[in-house]
């Protein structure tokens, strides 16, 4: 609740004045009480000298009264003679709306001093005609704290992505050509070097795919929504730089695209990877199955484990990714979700932001896109 603002603040000598009046007192009197100079009562009076925290203690105890009501005499009156900053009020807006400074630092807004300039620019990257209004697109992000609304930073990840995903001429969709890309892409899961051939597939499928860094914080993994019925989109942050966590991450987008989710839907939100025990859609749960599937397929991995549990040797588990042709960070990755052990052969995670990145459509990792 705002508070009530006088229509004309009067500086604390008029409230002096009243009180000598209605105890008939003279300022030498006052000045005698108080034991000061009565060039200061007559200066207080005038508005010519401010209320100390001093002469405020000694007029509350001269008066009867507290040595706040002077003080705040004082302050509503200095207040009063300070004009309201209206910049201040809608740079504050702005800032807690939008992660400013950040995306001002990588360059998806051009600074300006001119403030109305700023928020339009700011408005054009969010599509929205004015700050009255909230921006949001149609979604499905994968992210650390799945049932909480979208966060600043992450919509301003999506609109970046966005961004950049309408800046990319590919063919028409067809769910036909998504299909025998995803038989393309499991070739490729042997090596992380052959990351570098993702995009291209993805897009003769016509697929958009855009890999944006993450802002510190946000805790998203990625994400997919569509321009249009014909368009997908598929971002990712790579915030987990692993072979395995790159291509569960991958898949499970594929699969909403494949089955057209969110396509007339509201914002719908993925759950997290390690967290199982989240009650989750019918949709969800078939992109997570389809993730899985593709990096170890679960008959093949439910064997492997029956086989030679509790005793999961690196040699085995090596041995078990050439049989099945998957890079064994992958098979590592999966053992870690059945086991409950995220130690497990850590080492064999390999990164694969290095390999992809250059043949990609990205924005971050200390190079930011104009």
């Amino acid at each position: 609740m705002n508070a009530r603002v006088p229509a004309e603040v009067f500086p604390p000598g008029e409230f002096l004045r009243e009180e000598l009046e209605a105890r008939d007192w003279t300022q030498q009197e006052l000045a005698d009480i108080l034991d000061r100079p009565p060039r200061l009562i007559s200066e207080l009076i005038a508005g010519k000298r401010t209320v100390t925290p001093e002469t405020a203690r000694g007029l509350g105890d001269a008066f009867g009264m507290s040595a706040e009501y002077w003080m705040n005499l004082e302050s509503q009156y200095q207040l009063s003679k300070v004009k309201p900053n209206n910049d201040v009020v809608r740079k504050s807006r702005l800032y807690g709306m939008f992660p400013v400074r950040e995306m001002l630092r990588r360059g998806w807004i051009r600074e300006s001093e001119n403030l109305d300039v700023l928020e339009q620019r700011f408005c054009e990257f969010y599509s929205i005609p004015n700050l009255s209004n909230q921006p949001a697109i149609p979604h499905y992000a994968k992210k650390t704290n799945v049932f909480s609304d979208v966060t600043s930073l992450q919509l301003a990840w999506l609109f970046r992505v966005r961004s950049m995903a309408e800046q990319q001429k590919l063919p028409t969709y067809a769910r036909s050509k998504l299909l025998s890309a995803v038989e393309k892409l499991k070739a490729l899961t042997l090596a992380p070097e052959e990351t570098r051939h993702v995009p291209k597939i993805l897009a003769e499928a016509g697929v958009r795919v855009v890999f944006v860094e993450a802002f510190a914080g946000s805790k998203i993994d990625g994400a997919c929504f569509w321009l249009a019925e014909d368009k997908p989109v598929i971002g990712m942050t790579l915030r987990f730089d692993r072979i395995d966590n790159f291509w569960f991450v991958l898949r499970h987008e594929i699969e909403h695209v494949l089955q057209e989710d969110g396509q007339t839907d509201g914002p719908i939100l993925d759950s997290d990877l390690g967290n199982a025990e989240l009650e989750v859609s019918e949709c969800e749960l078939r992109a997570n199955s389809a993730g899985a599937e593709f990096c170890v397929p679960s008959a093949q991995l439910e064997n492997f484990i029956a086989r030679v549990q509790p005793y999961f040797s690196e040699q085995k588990v090596l041995l078990f990714a050439q049989r099945i042709n998957v890079h064994p960070g992958i098979v590592v990755g999966q053992l870690q979700r059945k086991l409950g052990r995220h130690d497990f052969l850590r080492k064999h995670q390999v990164k694969v932001r290095g390999c992809i990145l250059p043949f990609a459509d990205a924005d971050g990792w200390g190079s930011f896109s104009e």
